[in-house]
């Protein structure tokens, strides 16, 4: 499914996904990816879907909310991979404009040195950059990206992309305990950020089941060092997110399989959250027990908590290491 949602965002509201790539189809393989290792790596724009069969699924994602008195506040393009890979995000942006909702791609920018990639962003309303770290080192370490890029021409880009777009631009750095929460990297991010002067500095931590256990929470400590450090050095709002969703933050139609296969692709679910939905809907709980047994979600365990993703594993796809 390409539509799912809406999804509740932290940032956008309920938030329609556009799953525009395949699992798990990306440029970088970070340690904190809720989704797991990369399995495909590309830095070379492809298609992967129809611009059509986007927007027909968007439409009848938008008849079935209007049908149940739901309402969507964006359409996102957050993925199983990295949606500039995609060398069709422009025209798919252009024709989901038709249904005059907002457009959000949250993107790890490591394609923003190109122009094309540039030039379809800036189709988008609302941008989210993602800069984890400034020196090289500590990037490779956090998101090790194809051996192809070059973290300069990132940033770079990141900065040339600042100054032209005229939507809202926000950046995302997620912090790794004793990877790129100290002192001295976070000051290397803020200097970084000042430069591309973004409406909003999200501050991130690993809060769903990560592609590498050793990917855990930095210290409240070092949280809040980030958040006064980038404020001061910036000037720019800064916001920490570390808090989990409620489930009446989730929609759920009465095809609860699909919903849940659907939203867990991107968004791993939490057991109390699907129980609570289920109790809801009036539904069995060996909907979940068929899916395990069926092997299209898999169970985690995270922080204490149990969570449900899709096994994307299982998925057949087209797409080329390069």
């Amino acid at each position: 499914m390409i539509v799912y949602g809406p999804v509740p965002s932290r940032r956008l509201g309920q938030s329609i996904g556009i799953n525009n790539i395949p699992p798990k189809t990306c440029s970088y393989s970070c340690i904190y990816c809720q989704l797991g290792r990369t399995d495909k790596m590309l830095t070379v724009r492809r298609e992967f879907y129809k611009p059509e069969d986007i927007y027909y699924e968007a439409q009848g994602k938008l008849k079935q909310l209007e049908a149940d008195n739901k309402h969507a506040d964006y359409f996102s393009f957050v993925p199983d991979g990295e949606p500039t890979l995609d060398k069709n995000l422009g025209s798919e942006i252009s024709m989901l404009k038709s249904f005059d909702i907002q457009i959000a791609v949250i993107s790890n920018a490591s394609l923003i040195w190109m122009d094309t990639v540039k030039e379809d962003l800036m189709k988008a309303d609302w941008v989210s950059v993602s800069i984890d770290a400034v020196n090289d080192d500590i990037g490779r370490k956090i998101n090790r990206p194809h051996r192809s890029l070059q973290h300069e021409a990132i940033l770079n880009g990141i900065i040339e992309f600042s100054k032209a777009f005229k939507g809202t631009l926000v950046t995302e750095t997620m912090l790794v305990d004793a990877i790129n929460d100290n002192s001295a990297c976070i000051e290397e991010i803020a200097e970084q950020l000042a430069l591309i002067n973004p409406s909003k500095a999200y501050i991130l931590v690993p809060t769903r089941p990560p592609a590498e256990n050793t990917a855990k929470r930095p210290s409240k400590d070092s949280l809040v060092n980030a958040v006064r450090t980038i404020r001061s050095i910036t000037g720019v709002d800064t916001e920490c997110i570390t808090g989990d969703e409620k489930e009446e933050d989730f929609f759920f139609t009465d095809d609860i399989a699909s919903d849940l296969l659907s939203i867990a692709s991107v968004h791993p679910i939490r057991e109390d959250i699907v129980d609570e939905l289920l109790k809801k809907k009036i539904a069995d709980k060996t909907i979940i027990t068929e899916l395990l047994e069926q092997g299209k979600i898999i169970e985690f365990w995270y922080e204490g908590k149990k969570f449900y993703k899709k096994n994307i594993r299982t998925e057949n796809t087209n797409g080329d290491i390069s």
